[in-house]
This record gives C-alpha cells, sequence and structure tokens, in this order.
C-alpha cells in the first residue's frame, strides 16, 4: 500500500513543488489566467473525454445516487460549520477585555477597539463575515478531488467491477456538484460585493461549459471517430492535471505560513473525515456491498477540490483558504486512507 500511495502522490509533489518554486517569480496574474483557462477549456476537455471514453455498467447506477447524498451531506457540514466557526470567531471591546484580565480602564486606554480573542481569528485582507471566505469555506467541505487524486488513487487501492463506481462517482460529482452546485454556491457568495439575482445565478449554472462537454461527450459515444483522434483527448487530460497541479503550487506559494493556514483546519478536517465517516455510515446501513461502500468512502474523503480553487478564482472568493484547505486536506489523506482500508477495506 506504501508503495502505491507514493506512486499515486509523486505527480502531486513534483507539480506542486514546481508550481510553489516559481510562484514568486512569475507575473502576479498567472494564476487567475491559468483557472480560467482550466475553468473553460482544460476541465470541459477533461470531462468530455471521460463521458465519452467511459462505458458504464448498469451496475454503477447507484454511483450517482450516493454521489448526490455526498454532496448533500458535505454542503450540510459546510453550512453547520460555518456557523460554528463565526460564532466563535467574536471580538470584544477593549475595555471588557481590560476588565476581564483585571486590568481597571480609565482614560490612559487607547480608544476602544476590537480585540480578537477567537479561535479562528479574522485575517488581514478577509473576515468571517466576507461572504467570498464563507463560500470558498462551504466549497472546500463539499467538494473533493475525485478527479486528479481520486481517479490516480483509488485504482491502486480497489480491484474489480466497483472501480467503475469510482469513475461515475467523479464524473457525477464534476457535473452535478463542482459545475452545478458548486458554481450556484460560487455565485450566490461570489462576485465581489455584487449580489446575484437568481436569473443571474442560474445563467452561471447553465452556462457552465463542464456540463455541455459532458452532455456531448456521452452524445459522441455513438460516433465512430477515428483512433487519433481519441488517442489525443485521452493525451490531453495528461496536460490538463499537470496544468492543475502547477496552478495549486502557485497558490500555496502565496500562503503567509500559520496565519493562512489556520482558517481552513475545520473545512478541511470535515472534508477527509467527518465525511467520509458519514458516508461509510450511510453505505452501510443501506445494505452496499463492501467493495461499494470502499470505493464511496475513499472517494468521499479525497482532499478539498482543485475547482474550488479554480471556482475562486472565477467567482472572486477567498482564494488564500481555498488554497490552505487543499493544502491541508492533501496532508490529511495519507493519515485517513490508511484509516479507510481497516475499517471499511
Amino acid at each position: 500500500m506504501r508503495n502505491s500511495l507514493i506512486q499515486a502522490y509523486l505527480p502531486l509533489v513534483i507539480w506542486v513543488g514546481l508550481g510553489a518554486g516559481l510562484g514568486r517569480f512569475l507575473p502576479a496574474a498567472l494564476p487567475r489566467l491559468l483557472g480560467r483557462g482550466l475553468y473553460w477549456i482544460g476541465i470541459p476537455l477533461e470531462i468530455f473525454t471521460l463521458a465519452r471514453q467511459t462505458h458504464f455498467a448498469e451496475d454503477t447506477g447507484l454511483a450517482p445516487l450516493y454521489t448526490v447524498v455526498s454532496l448533500g451531506l458535505g454542503l450540510g457540514l459546510g453550512l453547520v460549520g460555518l456557523a460554528v466557526v463565526r460564532s466563535l470567531a467574536t471580538t470584544i471591546p477593549v475595555e471588557a477585555a481590560a476588565i476581564e484580565i483585571g486590568v481597571a480602564p480609565g482614560s490612559e486606554l487607547l480608544p476602544p477597539q476590537p480585540v480578537e480573542l477567537a479561535l479562528w481569528p479574522d485575517t488581514a485582507t478577509m473576515t468571517w463575515v466576507d461572504k467570498p471566505r464563507q463560500g470558498s469555506f462551504v466549497l472546500a467541505s463539499m467538494l473533493g478531488n475525485t478527479g486528479f487524486v481520486g481517479l490516480a488513487i483509488v485504482p491502486t487501492l480497489v480491484n474489480g467491477p466497483y472501480l467503475g463506481w469510482a469513475v461515475f462517482y467523479s464524473v457525477t460529482q464534476n457535473v452535478v456538484g463542482t459545475y452545478g452546485l458548486g458554481v450556484f454556491i460560487a455565485s450566490w457568495f461570489g462576485r465581489g460585493a455584487h449580489a446575484q439575482s437568481r436569473w443571474q445565478q442560474l445563467r452561471d449554472v447553465v452556462t457552465v461549459p463542464s456540463l455541455w462537454a459532458f452532455a456531448l461527450g456521452s452524445v459522441s459515444q455513438v460516433w465512430t471517430w477515428p483512433p487519433l483522434v481519441d488517442d489525443t483527448l485521452h493525451q490531453s487530460v495528461w496536460l490538463v492535471i499537470p496544468v492543475a497541479l502547477v496552478l495549486m503550487g502557485l497558490r500555496l506559494s502565496q500562503l503567509q505560513g500559520w496565519s493562512s493556514l489556520q482558517p481552513a483546519l475545520v473545512p478541511a478536517m470535515l472534508k477527509v473525515l467527518v465525511l467520509p465517516v458519514m458516508v461509510g455510515a450511510v453505505t452501510l446501513s443501506a445494505g452496499l456491498p463492501r467493495d461499494g461502500v470502499l470505493v464511496l468512502v475513499l472517494m468521499s474523503g479525497m482532499p478539498s477540490a482543485f475547482a474550488g480553487l479554480i471556482l475562486a478564482e472565477e467567482y472572486d472568493l477567498d482564494r488564500e483558504l481555498a488554497a490552505a484547505s487543499i493544502a491541508l486536506s492533501t496532508g490529511g489523506l495519507l493519515l485517513t486512507i490508511p484509516l479507510w482500508l481497516l475499517v471499511f477495506g
């Protein structure tokens, strides 16, 4: 198992490290350009290729249902976790703080100012009151990297017909979760300070290129194309993955130490620990085979999605929180995978 994990994570380390190392030397506008390029071209191309070249068997029919259940659980966890964090991220007046620590307030005190005594303090650039930060928190708790990381790791850990469940889980999350519900959430919380009407949110969802790519890819299965075209499509996926990993590294290079990582602790923990436990409990209660349960648990426990960072670039959410959640949850994945294999394997 250790060798499989090393093999799966070697590209992750190489490309993310390259992006992190080059981040300080490249133009500041490059991450946004890469993010928009992936949103409009790279990810749709990958989904089109998966939809065209994956032949879904009848026994994979339950995978989309449980993917939607997982997304719903992740959304609920994200909203509850956000409410808890916001309630703990409070400030008190400096006079009250002085009384609390036994210092009598007087004229020598500075004018009353907020004093941060929160477990999850606000950063200098964004606070928990800001909707862009809230949006990144919810997306990081809900969406997992089922494509770049999930489909690279799960086949090394699971054998048999249930590998089709992993592919269907990834495609369903991309279509329904990331570029369906995820776009709606990003549109709701994002776009800077401008409130979005329901029509604008619906337009954002309907015009997502990845949705159209999935539909066209599924329809194109009945068309016979030259082998060279299909081979080119397959190889293009291996170009999209390094670009996405480099983008992650570029954003990670902008993190400012612990102050940047601390706000991401809760969404990262919800994503790689709490959500898989809930998915495992639901699927075991439903009587699914153990192999199917293991696949769903592993896929639901993938680290926060790179797509959350892409949506943050496109909809002006908290990019720092998105990148920090990816970093922490990716590190946590190495600790949780042996646990899931032990409990559900």
